[in-house]
């Protein structure tokens, strides 16, 4: 290996339009942002609710921090687990009506550490071929048997279920695809895992706060038991507004975790300070309806007017809201031609999606309003026609 040979990886991506760059953000997580120094319109974050910014929430973490400090300290195992740890968890399981809740320092962590807790090599995971990265990663460093089923093909899961005779089966799958925007065939998918006597892992990152009729997610949104569900996964950075996350499951499955999985055991806790401003959080997007009333509105208003504009959106009822390009070099053309009229949106490309899937990642909150939704409109349709899109 030489710094050479990584410039010229470097340089490759470059000429591949699939260079990332950080951008810095001057300001909270709103509708009007500071960035690099200039102000957009940003259509880009994961704060689906609007709680990021919240008096409330930003006032429950200051209090916090004054009783508990900043730090964690130490892991949950050690003398890292604080009172408002426990009451996060306590609270968390009740939301999820699951008998327990464990909390993680990020999502990526909880499925790493839920996956290889359960699985070894004696066992098989199947995973659907679009999950984010840290399912596919978990699956991968399980040393379980690795399988990936065509994407929300209940079909392709069955076969390769009934193919195997390993000794624990784990089906996993996002509840809301954080690419694409549609939700999981959970019923059906839970069908087929109680024919082969197999557990139902579910990542609802993008589901929680925003589906389901207080907010519960996927497994609100469908009706789904501790016995049809058995791994629920939620983060805590999106719809909640904070940071973190968690696992809720059985009495068993929870302390199987606590026993046996890495990032959970050998880690410094979250700041209880973020855990108590996420109870806050917690409260109000189960009680403030509204929130998820207003993220309707906005996105039956973006999807008409992308429709008649004439832009090719992907098949979606959630906040997540992809316009498909195609190429990455129009993609990051696309967006950076809404960046010269004040809007901000990424270029989502390969290897994040498949090749020739490049697409703007249009994110809705209930944070916005419907007169900066059809600002946005107004300026897809400007950069689109411009770009040769429509």
């Amino acid at each position: 290996m030489s710094f050479d040979e990584l410039s010229a990886e470097l340089n490759n991506r470059k000429q591949q339009f699939l260079y990332r760059q950080r951008r810095t953000l001057e300001t909270p997580q709103q509708p009007l942002v500071e960035v690099d120094g200039r102000e957009y319109l940003a259509f880009c974050s994961n704060d689906y609710l609007g709680l990021a910014n919240h008096p409330e929430v930003i006032s429950s973490f200051q209090n916090a921090a004054n009783i508990y400090g900043v730090g964690g300290g130490a892991s949950h195992l050690v003398n890292g687990h604080s009172k408002a740890h426990h009451d996060l968890e306590e609270a968390l399981a009740e939301f999820t009506g699951r008998p327990r809740a464990l909390l993680f320092s990020t999502g990526y962590m909880a499925n790493l550490g839920a996956v290889n807790a359960l699985l070894d090599k004696q066992d098989a995971v199947f995973e659907d071929r679009i999950n984010h990265a840290s399912l596919l990663d978990a699956g991968l460093l399980s040393g379980a048997r690795f399988q990936r089923y065509l994407h929300n093909d209940v079909e392709s899961l069955d076969k390769r279920l009934g193919k195997t005779e390993a000794r624990r089966k784990l089906v996993v799958t996002d509840g809301v695809f954080s690419m694409d925007g549609d939700l999981a065939d959970l019923p059906a998918i839970s069908s087929v895992c109680e024919k082969h006597r197999a557990w139902l892992m579910v990542d609802d990152a993008h589901g929680f706060g925003c589906l389901g009729k207080s907010g519960g997610g996927c497994a609100e949104l469908f009706d789904m038991s501790t016995d049809q569900l058995q791994v629920l996964v939620g983060t805590l950075g999106k719809g909640f507004g904070t940071a973190g996350a968690f696992v809720a499951g059985s009495e068993e499955l929870v302390e199987t975790l606590i026993q046996h999985a890495r990032t959970y055991i050998y880690t410094t806790s979250m700041p209880p300070a973020v855990a108590a401003a996420t109870l806050t959080s917690l409260k109000i997007l189960q009680t403030e309806n509204w929130r998820r009333e207003k993220l309707e509105t906005l996105i039956k208003q973006f999807r008409t007017g992308c429709e008649q504009i004439g832009l090719q959106l992907m098949d979606s009822p959630t906040p997540i809201q992809p316009i498909l390009i195609g190429e990455s070099d129009k993609a990051l053309d696309m967006s950076q031609g809404l960046e010269q009229e004040g809007i901000f949106i990424s270029a989502i490309r390969p290897p994040t999606v498949p090749q020739g899937s490049a697409r703007l990642r249009v994110t809705l909150s209930a944070a916005h309003d419907e007169e900066q939704v059809n600002t946005l409109l107004n300026k897809l349709e400007k950069v689109a026609r411009g770009s040769g899109i429509i």
